[in-house]
Formats: C-alpha cells, structure tokens, sequence
C-alpha cells in the first residue's frame, strides 16, 4: 500500500492522478464522517454550474458556488463551514472545521451578510463508501490520505488546483505526481 495513513473524520482524500472514475478524477475529498458503519465525504474541487440562490430561494443574494460532493443523495445540500462562532451549530470534524449546522441560523446569517464565501462551501450530493470499501480502495492505492493540510485549502476558491497543491504538500515523496498527465496516454 502506498500510503500508510489511516483515513479518519476529518482527513483528505487524493485520488491518484489516473483514476478513471469522472466522480472522482484529481479530486480532494473531505471526510465528515469515518467509523464503524462507512464513510462520507465531499469532493472539494468539482464546482457546478450553480449557485445557492439557484437551490435556496430564500437567499435571493447567496452567490456561493455550489460543489457536486460526489455521486450518492444528489438531492440534497449539504455543508462545511468554519464559523461555529456565528452558527452556534455543526459538528467538529477537523480543528474548526464544521460538518452541516441549523440551516435556519445559516439562512439568516446568509441574507444579513454574516457569512464569508471563504468560511463556508455547500454540496450537491456526497461520497460515500460501505464497511471496509474505503479500506478496499486505499489497498489498490486508489487514494492517499493526510491529516496534515492547511484549512484554508478548503475553502478557497482555487479549486481547480486544489489537488495540485495538496499533493505537493504531502512532500517530496508525492510531489512528483502532481506533474503526471491526467491521461498515461499523453505522456
């Protein structure tokens, strides 16, 4: 294997550069939840076409882009943010990283302009993996973890080189893959 780190609430995942698989092709994914029963998690470098007045008519200014957070529950908006002062809602799932909150609170933050872009993204649907699927797929080196990242990486509006950039601060030992071509084919 790979990478020997285990994957935990609040960890990333890094696809490895040629996975096939669209819904996850050089994606960075936030885990919200690892235990005993599976593992959810949102992709953080897919943005839609939409913004969240698109979603929430409530919020008529709300030009927060809107994240497809993997292929499972595509139905549903979902939330990490870091601004637990305001919230007063969430569950902590890195240092000051929050995982969904009062939804009612966030509207109101949201229309009186509480709310940075930069302290919150939203998602469309999540990743989502069965009992020991993740394990499956860390044993093929489908992904590397860390728990070592800057949280400023995830919630900043460069997502088209997130995977780049959090690959290279994995270290020496991973740098170079953030060169490889996103399809073996080109090289």
């Amino acid at each position: 294997m790979l990478n020997q780190i285990k994957p935990t609430t609040g960890s990333l995942l890094i696809s490895e550069p040629f996975m096939l698989d669209p819904n996850f092709k050089r994606s960075v994914v936030l885990l919200a939840e690892h235990n005993e029963e599976g593992t959810v998690g949102y992709v953080l470098n897919q943005k839609s076409d939409f913004l969240l007045r698109d979603i929430i008519t409530e919020c008529p200014e709300a030009n927060y882009p809107i994240y497809v957070g993997g292929p499972v529950g595509t139905d549903a908006l979902h939330f990490v943010h870091r601004c637990f002062d305001r919230m007063n809602s969430g569950t902590e799932i890195a240092k000051d990283i929050y995982w969904g909150g009062n939804f009612e609170t966030l509207k109101l933050l949201i229309n009186n302009n509480q709310i940075d872009e930069s302290e919150i993204r939203f998602f469309v649907g999540y990743s989502g993996w069965d009992v020991g699927q993740l394990d499956r797929e860390l044993e093929q080196n489908s992904w590397l973890v860390t728990n070592k990242y800057n949280p400023t990486f995830l919630f900043t509006d460069e997502e088209e080189n997130l995977w780049r950039d959090i690959v290279i601060g994995l270290g020496p030992k991973y740098a170079h893959i953030a060169n490889f071509p996103e399809n073996p084919l080109w090289n």
